[in-house]
């Protein structure tokens, strides 16, 4: 579906307000000069494809079948249609109503004389009426009531095509972030099977050697414990890798028996080194921020139509038109009425006026949204960055500590087979590098999610289109 053409074309033609750029909304909020927290050489730009960045064909995919399918983008979409049309609805009254209006009527007296208020007599009894005419009525904008409406639509209008773009910009980070917890999963699962071999292989040798009455029934035990410890983690695993495959699936707007992820490596997945920009650019870049705008100044606007509605308003009306007796006769004797009226409130009980306060409260609302929007979208990205930070940290002393169990492992599996080293070294050193290999994984997720984040917190290269 081609949803920017959505958005405002044709509106233009129907709502002059169209014209020019709607004046911006001071937040009182001043950005910060730069950020805390920023990648070491992040010279790349945000792109508006940002899930390409990860190099991975299969993700790209599965973002292209969201974007089509996703129930969540099909609603929206309709909201958008639906801002559509109210905004048609809410500027109409600025141009004059026009209708006709074709009748024809038959008049009979069944008995008796007739009255004052039939044409039809004794004389006459029945009547034939045909009349024709057309009729215009206008509410001058006096006060700019009218106006202000439908500015008021068209910001809700606006305010909906954002929320559009915020929700594909959720989904499509929620389908990169499932993805990725899926193959991470995958992966854990493989850590997991090839440590639970590995025990089991330590444990056929402790069982031989308690045969051949060099190890204890301790030490048996102990790495008989180990297997089952390791073999109760594998359902955990497969837990999560399966839930994470359904909620992937209902993303894409489809069962999870449907869904094929093929057989993608998790190391496959990369990220790019993303450039933040500037703090003040943020607010041009989210999608969510410029609907929290586009909200406040409908209702800046509805506080413009609450004051109008407290003051009389002139209605125009004029009307032309023909009857006859006869069809033929319809165009012969034209006629017009022109009308005119001033209508006011008086008394209301306080109605009135409470709407007008109603609708000041509202924007008193809507713009402290706005500020706690802009402050948490500045916190987004700080954290997004933080945690990108910390992370590269994190994964090079890991790195590190992933090496050395390993190599303490092997040490240890070859003293233990000479007799140079107890069971219980061994243990420990197998459980220190299953520990490595499970967090090595889960710091390279939790790494590929704090990009993801920091692409959603920059607003994903979305730009708007409405103006």
């Amino acid at each position: 579906m081609n949803k920017r053409s959505l958005y405002l074309p044709g509106l233009c033609v129907l709502l002059s307000a169209c014209t020019g750029n709607p004046p911006a909304i001071d937040s009182g909020i001043a950005p910060p000069a730069a950020w805390q927290y920023t990648e070491r050489s992040a010279a790349q730009a945000t792109q508006q494809q940002w899930w390409t960045q990860f190099g991975s064909p299969q993700l790209n995919r599965l973002v292209d079948q969201a974007r089509r399918d996703s129930f969540d983008v099909a609603a929206a979409t309709a909201r958008v249609r639906q801002a559509q049309a109210s905004a048609v609805i809410a500027g109409a009254p600025l141009l004059p109503e026009v209708k006709f209006n074709l009748g024809t009527s038959r008049q009979k007296l069944l008995r008796g004389p007739g009255g004052p208020d039939l044409d039809a007599t004794r004389s006459d009894d029945t009547v034939d009426n045909y009349s024709a005419n057309l009729t215009t009525s206008y509410e001058v904008d006096f006060w700019g009531g009218r106006a202000a409406a439908r500015d008021s639509a068209l910001q809700s209008l606006r305010a909906s095509a954002f929320d559009q773009a915020t929700v594909e910009l959720t989904l499509l980070s929620s389908v990169a972030d499932r993805y990725a917890q899926t193959l991470a999963a995958r992966q854990r699962e493989q850590i997991a099977e090839l440590n639970l071999a590995n025990a089991r292989n330590v444990l056929a040798l402790v069982q031989t050697r308690y045969d051949a009455g060099s190890a204890t029934a301790l030490e048996l035990a102990q790495q008989k414990s180990l297997v089952a410890s390791q073999q109760r983690q594998l359902p955990l695993i497969q837990q999560l890798s399966e839930e994470s495959r359904i909620t992937l699936a209902a993303l894409l707007g489809q069962p999870v028996q449907g869904l094929d992820l093929g057989s993608e490596s998790f190391q496959a997945l990369t990220w790019p080194t993303i450039g933040a920009g500037m703090p003040s650019q943020l607010l041009s870049r989210r999608p969510d921020l410029a609907k929290a705008e586009a909200q406040l100044a409908a209702a800046q606007a509805d506080v413009t139509v609450a004051r109008a509605a407290m003051l009389p308003a002139i209605t125009l009306g004029a009307t032309l038109g023909s009857d006859a007796y006869k069809a033929l006769d319809i165009l012969r004797s034209p006629y017009y009425t022109l009308t005119a009226g001033l209508v006011g409130p008086i008394f209301n009980n306080g109605r009135l006026s409470a709407e007008r306060d109603k609708a000041r409260a509202r924007q008193d609302e809507l713009l402290q949204t706005y500020r706690g929007a802009i402050i948490n979208g500045f916190a987004d990205v700080e954290k997004a960055l933080s945690s990108i930070t910390r992370l590269d940290q994190q994964r090079e002393w890991q790195r590190e500590e992933l090496q050395q169990a390993q190599t303490a492992f092997q040490i240890a599996e070859s003293r233990y087979q000479a007799g140079a080293e107890d069971l219980l070294t061994v243990l420990e050193t197998q459980r220190t590098l299953y520990a490595a290999q499970d967090q090595n994984v889960q710091l390279r997720l939790s790494r590929l999610q704090a990009s993801i984040a920091l692409y959603k917190a920059l607003g994903g290269g979305w730009q708007t289109e409405i103006r």
